[in-house]
């Protein structure tokens, strides 16, 4: 405590931290704008429409591929089994990071990992969902960076609409790489030395952190992981202190997933200092509303971002019990009634796009991003917002328009092929009809 005259009478006022130590007077608040409310939310009222008007038509949702109902979702053995570790476990506070029992979970069961890697439980914290988990990166990128806020964290061209406004809701300001359409905006080591040498433009800022996505989202494009490992140090060269790996789709392929063992073996243990792995059980094990992702990092920045846990948003112990069931079944047999139906979507999503020409990116994941702009530059539609209006309004077709993402894909749609393969085959043939439609 401060201010030791203070504590001579209970009339004076005590500041919690010595006076060199308070927070800095930050006026941003009175010019920041508002945050808005992500779109995504409202795409499924636009099917309404379409209910009202054709209260017999099949609908499609090619929006989300969300888990409970556009695929089954979590199994009910998992369900069973979290719930037997629930009752045994009870419903006291858990530690702010998780539990000792799913961080020896993550390390052993999902990710098995070995000594080689450096890593181990206390390089692991659970979050209550992957916006809690890069809630609490950027927090850390900014913190145990540069040591103060208002820099950027840099994402891909067409970013995830909560890569906009997640870094800017505590501090951070988000810059766009550079990167170029017909390369699905890929980063490039050369892009992200630029936006180092932007930030320096605006007011002296500087780059807190990188965001790797892969399988991107919203683009499903997929970067080898020697590709990623090479921005990775084109970052730490540019001064930046942090990047973070989002992995979140990495296992719905129908190759192999990212090797963990693999990629921390290839970084120095310097740069392993620098490095968060995020993923979860959201989109692999269609566990939307489970709320589960954990955080990989090194001890130091664990330990600072559970303490700061501790005053703010503790995982569920539930949420973990699903995952350490899904751990114990195995966790490509947990999730198989995801990752087969949409490999399977994948392999009839594919063909349609190259027969009718349709430019196109589609990676692993269970996203394609489709350009649509001649056809919406023959109905005269000023961007894919109209395009995902009329698909859904119209034809039952529920797309998320690019434009939400960024300008850059304003004429472009992400379909999600999250669903049975039968499914998809009778919504690309939708899609068609109504592109179709606009020719006439």
């Amino acid at each position: 405590m401060s201010d030791p005259s203070a504590r001579k009478t209970q009339d004076a006022p005590v500041l919690v931290v010595e006076p060199r130590q308070l927070a800095g007077l930050d006026q941003s608040p009175r010019t920041m704008t508002d945050i808005p409310g992500s779109r995504m939310f409202e795409i499924r009222d636009a099917l309404a429409v379409y209910e009202r008007d054709f209260p017999r038509g099949e609908q499609f949702d090619a929006s989300q591929g969300d888990g409970g109902a556009s695929l089954p979702g979590v199994p009910e053995a998992i369900w069973d089994r979290a719930h037997d570790l629930q009752k045994k476990h009870g419903s006291a506070y858990d530690q702010p990071f998780g539990t000792a029992a799913f961080r020896k979970a993550v390390v052993e069961q999902y990710w098995q990992l070995d000594a080689a890697s450096g890593w181990g439980p206390a390089n692991v914290l659970g979050c209550q969902g992957g916006r809690d988990a890069l809630n609490k990166a950027y927090d850390a990128m900014q913190f145990l960076g540069h040591g103060r806020k208002g820099d950027f964290i840099v994402t891909s061209r067409v970013p995830w609409i909560s890569y906009n406004w997640g870094p800017y809701s505590v501090g951070a300001n988000v810059m766009l790489s550079p990167g170029r359409e017909e390369e699905a905006w890929e980063m490039t080591p050369e892009g992200i030395a630029a936006c180092a040498a932007e930030a320096e433009r605006h007011g002296g800022r500087k780059v807190a952190g990188v965001v790797i996505t892969s399988p991107d989202n919203p683009t499903g494009r997929t970067i080898p992981e020697e590709r990623q490992l090479e921005l990775a140090r084109a970052a730490f060269r540019a001064g930046i202190p942090f990047v973070l790996f989002d992995w979140i789709y990495h296992r719905v392929t129908d190759g192999e997933p990212h090797d963990l063992n693999r990629f921390l073996t290839a970084l120095s243990p310097e740069e392993r200092e620098r490095v968060f792995i995020l993923d979860g059980l959201t989109k692999s094990l269609g566990a939307s509303n489970v709320r589960n992702a954990h955080l990989l990092a090194s001890a130091k920045v664990v330990k600072f971002m559970q303490n700061r846990a501790s005053h703010g948003v503790i995982p569920s112990f539930h949420s973990q019990a699903v995952a350490m069931a899904a751990y114990e079944m195995g966790y490509h047999n947990a999730a198989a009634g995801i990752i087969g139906p949409t490999n399977e979507s994948r392999k009839v999503l594919g063909p349609f796009l190259k027969e009718k020409g349709l430019r196109a990116v589609i990676g692993k994941g269970y996203y394609a991003f489709i350009d649509v702009g001649p056809w919406m530059d023959r109905a005269g539609m000023a961007d894919s917002a109209a395009m995902g209006s009329y698909l859904a309004e119209r034809f039952g077709l529920a797309v998320v328009p690019g434009v939400y993402f960024s300008e850059f894909g304003s004429r472009w749609i992400r379909f999600s092929y999250a669903l049975p393969p039968e499914v998809t085959r009778r919504a690309t043939a939708r899609l068609w009809e109504a592109l179709e439609k606009l020719k006439s």
